[in-house]
């Protein structure tokens, strides 16, 4: 072969390799045809739109994951376990990725018809990728061994499922004020742990809190809520939560602040704070958790431990994208949030108002969200070899491609996150204006607490 010959034979054999037939698996997995990202497969050949966000595909355990899995799960087990990778801007492969097939709609389908899947069949073959069904990796939850959906002892497996991961771990990724919620946002250039102190004071603020009240924090994580509440509103607070690791960081953090006195952490699931009634409550990320079919219960109970006049601040996620229902095959429901629902902001108001509570604002923190969850990326990308190594490689992966699909998510408008703030009928009447929480107020000093009364629990 001349030397002049060798410039036709590298023309003639681009797009050579496993990448074209890894591209048309995709395309069939996610029914488009057209796939707006470049696929490198595992033997270095590439295949797709010059320039697109590259998807590398590392092994064929990745399209027998597909195989067994076509959609969404798949595309999210082969993530989990590094066998598929995106190795460029993570956020803008996720975004060429999201836009097309199925995992543009709303509920991706996870079945092929005949034809596609003995395409598919045909496609593994050629490539050597037919084989039994992969093992799920290791961070995949399994709460069927735990009883029926939403039992107190299968919502306690679900929230260490999620929590109990390593503080060391979160604090990676949050940071200081481990404050795992939507902060509030005065620009993109604020600090996160400003942004979440100001998310805190705004809580604070509509709830009316005043030196000598009494709070309930439901679902109060690593003790964020509660701190701030104690530190600077003078108030007693109760906080619980189903995960073990995070009461012990919280009663830490109480102690180090010299707060022992003034808040109580608890391992209690909130259907079981019999020491009511409280001034006000916060619900901060927790009613996700509870279900649809549990609302209505949540409400009645968190209304019960509330005086007359009492405020209530749920603070929770929704979803915009349609009527929702849980799918239990999403990476979401079998990696981060197992048997979480998210209610419609309609669905979520139309629970607090049935049961008799007032509303008294309601506050769209969507865009808030999504600048949250760029932080926790890039903080997760910042501290990579550490979090791998407080957690799992896997775990730190599943965590990635969860917050940064989130981010996603909120910035297309599929999810939004909404404050709603109500009050029980009797005692004090509501302020006349919002303006005692809707204007841009500096967080006060931190205030002495009032010393306790006699017999006062």
């Amino acid at each position: 072969m001349t030397t002049a010959a060798k410039p036709a034979l590298r023309r003639k054999t681009r797009g050579s390799g496993v990448a074209p037939l890894l591209t048309e698996g995709l395309s069939v997995v996610l029914g488009a045809k057209d796939l707006p990202i470049r696929v490198r497969g595992w033997d270095g050949s590439e295949a797709g739109p010059a320039g697109a966000p590259i998807l590398e595909v590392r092994s064929q355990q990745a399209l027998r994951r597909l195989l067994w899995s076509p959609g969404q799960l798949g595309l999210g087990r082969a993530y989990a376990a590094g066998e598929i990778e995106v190795p460029e801007d993570l956020f803008a492969g996720f975004t060429a990725l999201s836009s097309v097939g199925k995992l543009a709609n709303t509920y991706p389908s996870s079945t092929l018809n005949a034809r596609s899947r003995w395409r598919l069949l045909r496609i593994a073959a050629r490539l050597g990728a037919l084989g039994p069904e992969p093992t799920p990796p290791a961070e995949e939850a399994n709460l069927g061994r735990h009883g029926r959906r939403h039992s107190r002892k299968r919502d306690a497996a679900a929230i260490s499922h999620h929590y109990d991961v390593s503080n060391e771990f979160y604090s990676l990724i949050l940071g200081p004020s481990m404050v795992y919620s939507c902060a509030v946002w005065n620009d993109e250039h604020t600090s996160l742990e400003s942004a979440q102190a100001t998310k805190h004071d705004l809580v604070c603020r509509k709830l009316g809190l005043k030196p000598g009240m009494r709070l309930l924090d439901v679902g109060c994580g690593w003790g964020g809520m509660a701190l701030h509440a104690a530190q600077h509103y003078g108030v007693d607070v109760v906080g619980v939560t189903l995960s073990v690791e995070q009461a012990t960081l919280a009663r830490q953090r109480m102690a180090e602040a010299g707060l022992t006195d003034h808040v109580d952490i608890r391992v209690q699931d909130y259907r079981e704070v019999k020491d009511g009634r409280f001034d006000a409550i916060s619900s901060i990320g927790m009613s996700e958790h509870v279900g649809r079919a549990e609302i209505a219960d949540y409400v009645t109970l968190l209304k019960e431990l509330l005086h007359p006049g009492g405020r209530l601040l749920n603070h929770a996620i929704s979803w915009n994208a349609g009527p929702a229902r849980p799918d239990p095959d999403s990476f979401i429901a079998r990696y981060i949030f197992p048997d979480g629902e998210l209610l419609t902001l309609t669905e979520m108001i139309g629970a607090l108002e049935s049961d008799g509570l007032e509303v008294l604002d309601v506050e769209a923190l969507r865009q808030h969200y999504a600048l949250t969850l760029r932080a926790w990326v890039q903080r997760l990308e910042k501290h990579w070899d550490e979090a791998v190594q407080a957690t799992s490689e896997g775990q730190a992966r599943v965590w990635r491609l969860y917050m940064a699909a989130s981010a996603l998510g909120f910035e297309s408008a599929k999810m939004g996150v909404n404050q709603v703030l109500v009050q029980r009928p009797g005692g004090s009447s509501p302020p006349l204006r919002r303006t005692a929480w809707a204007f841009e107020q500096a967080i006060p000093h931190p205030s002495s607490h009032r010393p306790r009364e006699e017999g006062r629990t």
